[in-house]
C-alpha cells in the first residue's frame, strides 16, 4: 500500500518541444497560454519546456529595418493596421503593451544565443525567450542588436554570451541541426510537439493545452 500510494504521488514528466522564432508574436502569445496551463497542472505534472529555432524571413537584413514600414510593405496598409489593432487586444488581454516601434530583421543570433543558453538548463532557456520577446515586442528593442542579446543573456545569468556573439560561426552548425531536427517539416510557428507525439501550432488557448497534457498524462501511466 505504501509503495502504490508513494508511486502514484510522483510527478509524470511532460517535455515540450517548442519551434518559434523571436520575431513572431504568436508565439509569444503562444508562450504566454502554455505558461498559464503549466501552473494550473503544476501539482499533476513537472514540465520540461525546450525552445528550437525557425526563421519567419531568412533573408532578413542583419541590419533591421524599421518595424512597422516593413509590415506596411508586406501587407499593405489596411491589413496591417487591423493585424496592429487585433494583436494589440490579444496583448493587452495577457496583461502586456504590443510595441510597433523600432526595427526587425535576421534573428539568427538571437537563435544562436537561445540554443547556447539550453545547455545551461531548459529554465534559463526559457527565461531567455521570455526577455527577448518582452524586448522585442513591448519595449521596442531590436534583438539583432549584440547588445540587447547580451542584456538579455546577463538578466537571466546566461553566462558566455560576448564569446559567443563575436564569432558569428560559433554556434552555428548546432542551429542548422536543430532547425533540420524540429523545424524543416512544418509550415508555421509556434509550433508544439508534446512527449514527442502531440502536436499543436499556433498561439492555442490555455484550455488546448490542458487536454494535451491530460491525454500525454494518461498514455504515459498506462
Amino acid at each position: 500500500m505504501a509503495n502504490s500510494a508513494l508511486n502514484n504521488s510522483v510527478k509524470k514528466l511532460i517535455k515540450i518541444d517548442v519551434s518559434s522564432d523571436t520575431v513572431c508574436p504568436w508565439c509569444f502569445v503562444g508562450k504566454k497560454n502554455l505558461e498559464k496551463a503549466m501552473e494550473q497542472m503544476k501539482d499533476q505534472f513537472d514540465f520540461e519546456v525546450r525552445w528550437h529555432p525557425f526563421f519567419l524571413n531568412p533573408s532578413a537584413p542583419k541590419e533591421g529595418v524599421k518595424k512597422l514600414e516593413f509590415y506596411e510593405q508586406k501587407f499593405g496598409a489596411r491589413q496591417c493596421a487591423q493585424m496592429l489593432s487585433r494583436m494589440s487586444e490579444i496583448f493587452r488581454g495577457l496583461g502586456l503593451e504590443y510595441d510597433m516601434s523600432g526595427l526587425t530583421g535576421n534573428t539568427l543570433d538571437s537563435h544562436r544565443l537561445i540554443t547556447f543558453a539550453g545547455h545551461q538548463g531548459y529554465d534559463k532557456q526559457n527565461a531567455l525567450v521570455s526577455e527577448l520577446f518582452f524586448n522585442y515586442f513591448c519595449e521596442g528593442k531590436y534583438i539583432g542588436d549584440r547588445q540587447v542579446l547580451l542584456d538579455a543573456a546577463a538578466k537571466v545569468g546566461v553566462e558566455g554570451a560576448a564569446e559567443l556573439l563575436e564569432d558569428p560561426n560559433k554556434g552555428l552548425e548546432e542551429v542548422n541541426k536543430e532547425v533540420e531536427k524540429y523545424s524543416a517539416n512544418i509550415s508555421g510557428v509556434p509550433h508544439f510537439v508534446i512527449n514527442g507525439k502531440y502536436k499543436l501550432s499556433g498561439g492555442q488557448p490555455p484550455e488546448t493545452f490542458l487536454k494535451a497534457f491530460q491525454v500525454a498524462g494518461k498514455e504515459s501511466s498506462s
